[in-house]
């Protein structure tokens, strides 16, 4: 039989919420939510890219790839024509943030309006 501790929630020592803080800063930011949930639909190449995530500019976009390939979430591969052709693609490791932001954004929905309200609240 377990012992009440193990149903204990875990609490992450300092490393821990180190390591988790520098992977939701990378899984957070706007530009890779964008650029994971476009990429999801398959391969793209980096103007196509560029023209489906609203907004973002040349130089935050490279970044953002670099970011994700320096991280494994984001494949990158040159074919040798020209002109040069990059192309870009979730790994394995990628696909499978897809559905913890599905969730996220579900939550999102769920609760957009009362985290307005209470925002409101607050700055009155």
């Amino acid at each position: 039989m377990p012992s009440a501790k193990t149903n204990a929630p875990h609490k992450p020592d300092a490393e821990t919420c180190k390591a988790l803080g520098n992977i939701l800063d990378r899984v957070g930011d706007k530009w890779t939510v964008m650029v994971v949930g476009i990429l999801s639909d398959g391969p793209m190449r980096f103007n196509a890219l560029q023209r489906a995530v609203a907004g973002v500019s040349h130089r935050m976009l490279t970044l953002t790839l670099r970011g994700l390939e320096r991280d494994g979430l984001v494949k990158r591969t040159a074919f040798a024509t020209v002109p040069p052709r990059v192309d870009y693609e979730l790994t394995k490791l990628g696909h499978s943030l897809k559905s913890p932001l599905e969730i996220l954004a579900e939550w999102v929905q769920t609760n957009r309006a009362a985290v307005e309200r209470a925002r409101k609240a607050f700055d009155r």
